[in-house]
Formats: C-alpha cells, sequence, structure tokens
C-alpha cells in the first residue's frame, strides 16, 4: 500500500461512523461557547447581538429558542454554530430563581454581560440575579455594557449616569469590572462603541475575534476563505470536542475532516475524493500527514493512560485535532481555489500557510477545550494552560 493510500485510511477511517459524527456535532452544537445576557427589558440586549452578528431584527427574534424555564438561547451561525448567546427572562417575576439558568450556562456558560442602558438606575433585580450567580461561583468572566450612551449628551453627566450603575456592579461583585459604553442607533443612522464591544468580548471569547473581526483582503482567495471560514472553525471544534472521551476521536476525528473537505470541495465546484486527498498531500509535502498520523495517534493512546486520559490526555488531543483541522482546512481552500482557477499553487507556500493556520488558533482550540463540559460521567476537569502549552510543544513541524 502506498504512502498516500496509507494516509488516506487515517483520514477516512471514520466514513461509515455516521452515527458518531452525528452524535459528536449534536454534543458540539449543545455545549457551544456562550455569552450570558442579562438586562431589564428595553435595556438593548437584542440590539445587541443584532449589532454584533449583523442579523435582522426578525431574524433575532426568530432566532432566540426556549432552553430553561426563564431563559432562552440564540445559536450563531444558525448553520454551523460556534457560540451562542444566552437571554434571561423573568427577572423582573417575584422570586426569580436564576438556579436553572446558572446550571445550564456553568456548562458552558462563559462569561456573563450584564447590559444596563444608561440613565436607568433602578437595577434591583438584575443586581440580585447577579449575586445569586456570583455566589454559585460558576462563571468567571463579568463584563458590564453601558447603552444607549448618547441618551445622555453631556459628557459629565454620561460620566456620572455610567458610574453610578458600575458602583454597583461592583459592589455586588465585590471586584472591579471591565465595562463598556455603546450606542447602537444614533440620530444619524450609525452606532458607537460597537468595535470596544467586540474587543471585550474577545478577550473573553477569542471565538468572537476570529469570526467578526473580518480582515480587509484584496486577496480574491482570501476572501473566499472568509466566506467559508466558519464552516471550518465548526468543524474544527466538532474535531475537538471527539476527544473529549477516550476512544472516540480515534474515529471520528479523521471521518470529521473528511466531511469538512466534502463539503468545502461543493463550494468549489468538485468532488473531494481519495485521489484528491493524495494529491494535496503530494503538493504539501508527505511529511505534515504522517507527523500528524503519528502525533494524533500518540495523543490518543495519553487519554488512556491512568491519571491522566482525563486532563492532560484529553486536552492535548483536542487542542492538537482543532488546530490540526483548521489548519487543513484552510489549506485545502487554497489549494482547491486556484486548482479551480487553473493556478500554480508552490509547496512552499501551501507549508507556511499550514503552519501559520495551525498557530493561529491555538489559544481559540485551548478556550474551546475549557468550555468543553461533561460527558456521560467522565470529568472533563481539563487544565487550559496545559492544554495550550502542549499545544505549543507539539506544533506540526517536518
Amino acid at each position: 500500500m502506498s504512502l498516500f493510500e496509507n494516509i488516506g485510511q487515517v483520514f477516512r477511517s471514520g466514513d461509515d461512523k455516521q452515527n458518531v459524527l452525528s452524535e459528536v456535532s449534536q454534543y458540539h452544537d449543545s455545549h457551544l461557547p456562550t455569552l450570558w445576557l442579562m438586562g431589564k427589558t428595553g435595556a438593548g440586549k437584542s440590539t445587541l447581538v443584532q449589532s454584533i452578528t449583523g442579523n435582522s431584527e426578525a431574524e433575532i427574534g426568530k432566532g432566540f429558542r426556549p432552553c430553561t424555564r426563564t431563559a432562552k438561547q440564540f445559536a450563531f451561525p444558525e448553520s454551523n454554530p460556534v457560540f451562542q448567546f444566552l437571554d434571561t427572562r423573568g427577572l423582573s417575576e417575584s422570586g426569580y430563581d436564576a438556579t436553572q439558568d446558572i446550571k445550564f450556562c456553568a456548562k458552558q456558560g462563559h462569561a456573563l454581560i450584564i447590559v444596563m442602558k444608561v440613565g436607568d438606575t433602578e437595577q434591583d433585580d438584575i443586581l440580585r440575579a447577579v449575586q445569586q450567580i456570583k455566589s454559585s461561583q460558576q462563571i468567571k468572566n463579568y463584563l458590564l455594557v453601558h447603552t444607549a450612551s448618547h441618551s445622555a449628551s453631556d459628557p459629565n453627566e454620561r460620566e456620572r449616569l455610567t458610574r453610578h450603575n458600575r458602583d454597583q456592579v461592583e459592589e455586588t461583585l465585590g471586584v472591579g469590572i471591565a465595562s463598556v459604553m455603546v450606542d447602537f442607533k444614533l440620530p444619524d443612522g450609525g452606532t458607537d462603541g460597537v468595535e470596544d464591544l467586540i474587543n471585550a468580548l474577545s478577550e473573553m471569547l477569542p471565538i468572537v475575534a476570529v469570526l467578526l473581526r473580518k480582515k480587509q483582503c484584496d486577496d480574491e482567495e482570501a476572501k473566499e476563505f472568509q466566506e467559508l471560514q466558519t464552516k471550518v472553525l465548526w468543524y474544527s471544534g466538532v474535531s475537538g470536542v471527539s476527544d473529549i472521551v477516550p476512544g472516540i476521536g480515534l474515529v471520528a476525528v479523521p471521518g470529521i475532516q473528511w466531511k469538512m473537505l466534502s463539503d468545502l470541495a461543493e463550494s468549489y465546484g468538485t468532488q473531494w475524493s481519495k485521489a484528491a486527498l493524495g494529491e494535496l498531500l503530494g503538493t504539501l509535502g508527505a511529511g505534515i500527514g504522517v507527523r500528524y498520523s503519528m502525533k494524533f495517534g500518540t495523543r490518543q493512546v495519553v487519554k488512556f493512560l491512568p491519571g491522566w486520559g482525563q486532563t492532560v490526555g484529553a486536552a492535548s488531543a483536542a487542542v492538537m485535532s482543532f488546530c490540526t483541522t483548521y489548519a487543513i482546512g484552510r489549506v485545502a481552500c487554497k489549494y482547491m481555489y486556484h486548482k479551480e482557477h487553473q493556478e500554480d499553487v508552490s509547496k512552499e507556500e501551501l507549508r507556511a500557510l499550514f503552519y501559520s493556520a495551525f498557530d493561529s488558533v491555538k489559544v481559540l482550540a485551548g478556550r474551546e477545550v475549557s468550555c468543553s463540559g461533561d460527558t456521560d460521567g467522565v470529568s472533563q476537569t481539563t487544565d487550559q494552560a496545559s492544554a495550550r502549552r502542549e499545544a505549543d510543544a507539539s506544533t506540526v513541524s517536518e
């Protein structure tokens, strides 16, 4: 059997494991990184989601789905989602209890976004809920968003009002809190502070930065990849999640990657095949494929070792699978774009792109692993820093 046939088996071995792939993708989509929005009715939560995602008001309204008795969730993008918003309802109801919402968000809950309208200083309901969330010790990241900032035209008055609400929140939390001012509806139709908001959210969820900070590209190939990037990120997340349970990644990851390549090929008007894989690896350099298959197998074995299986082994395997899947997807898009346009692309260029794509998502992959939650009774207490160090040490190289 030739080298390319061996590598083809590595990538295609999950083709007949459709049930496993379906289960893994469903698990991924039900454990998305979550931005938990908390604010009074009219504070601007839906407008915040609309401004961040670019979706219409109608799409936002239709996209929110109940997930607990008092909360609803909005996955973004609708197809191949990579993160979600959780919106809490009923805060003004007598005796609102955040227990269910805390339990739901703690599985994937990653940041609490407290939304307060400038000038609305009566925030007792919100503060009671924040106190309960703080007491749970489940949520570590907090951001205060002051909306309708231009409703107070005088800068000194605006500062006084925002400081008042910030002081209330900080007194409740017992610590300082990061905050941003934003106005989604200026009189001239523009906005103010949205970029600051995205920056603040990106600090807590790196996926926000990767997904929403679209680079200005003169290169047509890079522009086309930006349209497909969400799909590649989704498959990368699914690959990482599959490594949380020992043994599943060994079966699922190659199949997930094969499915990704097949889906990407459709976007370029072609079909993916074993021959196409061999041609890509031949252009890219077989060393990358061989090193990946060896490293991948090693990390799967580590997951079964006593004392390592549910911590470092699973975390490092998940980071490796996420980064490698993303790098494969990025390189495949460039390769197929140039093939579609009957243009040559050098091995050196593809190799450099593989390495840079791998490195570009290492921090994101580490955060995704730490957000993955529990699976079927298997402890998933992973050390994000350890996972990231392991990813640094195992960067694919020839």
